[in-house]
């Protein structure tokens, strides 16, 4: 028996919605999430400064911080030892601020929906 394909994983020629099905996964974290919206209001931090911000291990961030800048909704500076993170593009500050205004208005069925689970 063959075990569920990971929720990372596309068929061996992805459509458009299962890309984009995939681009919404990478946000689906919520620490990704938080790590996201610190550099929208921030504009440019360090991966140590994210740390801090986040309490989060170094390791388990760096992790994080490798997914959104694969998938490209991060991009780097390297200034000296240290590396700077910011968004890649204006436009996703857009989208959360989109999420947000569509949850107000369903707050308590996003919170009672038993369909979706946090991974």
């Amino acid at each position: 028996m063959s075990s569920p394909p990971s929720p990372f994983e596309l068929p061996a020629t992805p459509t458009e919605p299962d890309l984009v099905a995939k681009y919404f996964r990478v946000l689906g974290d919520a620490t990704r999430l938080r790590i996201v919206e610190l550099l929208t209001e921030h504009g440019e931090l360090s991966a140590g400064g994210l740390v801090a911000l986040l309490k989060e291990p170094q390791p388990q961030l760096s992790n994080h911080l490798a997914c959104l800048r694969w998938c490209g909704l991060v991009v780097t500076r390297r200034e000296r030892h240290s590396v700077h993170y910011r968004v890649a593009d204006k436009r996703v500050a857009g989208l959360l601020a989109l999420g947000r205004a569509l949850l107000r208005d369903n707050a308590e069925h996003v919170s009672e929906c038993q369909t979706v689970r946090e991974s």
